[in-house]
């Protein structure tokens, strides 16, 4: 794995200027400017919020539904923009890949970093829009951290496997795009567990061994209600290596695209 050399200081200091970059490129020329990482995933919020809940009365039995959907809309965005930048990082980045030498995972960390900035802006939304609604603040607040760095560790995995294909194969992009809409339905965000639960409880512990299922069910149950269905508490304990599936999943994915990326990172240069 090639993420160890980041301990030389050029490159934090590399890291560090990529990102600021990146997240001002991001929203320059827009006239809202950085409003955006605030109004993209509140507005999906507020429609899937009028859609699902108001109309066709989504999760009527949950407490505190508005935040419970508030979480899971903003960490899948938070998952889609991450992965989403991180993959095409290399090749937006083509340029300056070919005129100077450093490690190029510097690159595709930089633009999954502006994600985590607009999503710990968003967290202070989250937890302000809880008060408001009479959630009670908890101790499980200060695990938010660590659920946020495993979706990261996921996600960066994602991105520096498919980063790498897509140096050559320009089509990993749409094919993403299409996954990431699959996923989308895969994952409890608009509709609760139970309901998956109500008609399968097979299917249900299935959906939550999908590491992005289990952070965003765990960060409702730490956020909002210790009623959410997490993957935890909805495996028994007969079955508690099944429990451990969602975090060897993302060790998986970030070992093995950090080391597939480290492979072919060496021909990076002449192949964009």
């Amino acid at each position: 794995m090639a993420i160890p050399n980041f301990l030389y200081k050029g490159n934090r200091v590399l890291l560090k200027e990529l990102t600021k970059t990146d997240f001002k490129l991001r929203y320059q020329g827009s006239a809202l400017g950085y409003l955006w990482a605030l109004l993209r995933p509140l507005m999906m919020f507020a429609i899937l919020y009028i859609v699902f809940a108001k109309l066709l009365k989504f999760g009527s039995d949950i407490p505190h539904y508005p935040v419970y959907l508030l979480v899971g809309t903003t960490f899948w965005s938070f998952f889609t923009e991450c992965t989403n930048q991180g993959i095409q990082a290399i090749v937006n980045r083509g340029d300056l890949i070919r005129k100077v030498c450093f490690p190029k995972y510097i690159v595709v960390v930089s633009a999954t970093l502006t994600a985590v900035i607009n999503v710990l802006i968003n967290l202070v939304v989250i937890f302000i829009f809880a008060l408001i609604d009479g959630v009670t603040p908890s101790w499980t607040w200060l695990l938010v951290p660590i659920l946020l760095l495993e979706l990261y560790c996921f996600s960066l995995g994602i991105s520096f496997l498919l980063g790498a294909i897509n140096v050559k194969y320009r089509d990993i992009t749409s094919i993403w795009d299409v996954c990431v809409q699959a996923l989308f339905y895969a994952v409890p965000i608009i509709y609760p567990i139970t309901m998956v639960a109500a008609s399968s409880v097979t299917a249900a512990k299935i959906i939550l061994l999908n590491p992005i299922a289990q952070v965003i069910q765990d960060l409702r149950y730490c956020i909002v209600t210790k009623e959410a269905v997490t993957t935890w508490s909805s495996v028994g304990e007969e079955h508690f290596f099944w429990k451990l599936i969602p975090l060897v999943l993302v060790l998986i994915m970030l070992v093995w695209g950090s080391w597939y990326f480290r492979k072919k990172s060496k021909r990076f240069a002449e192949e964009i």
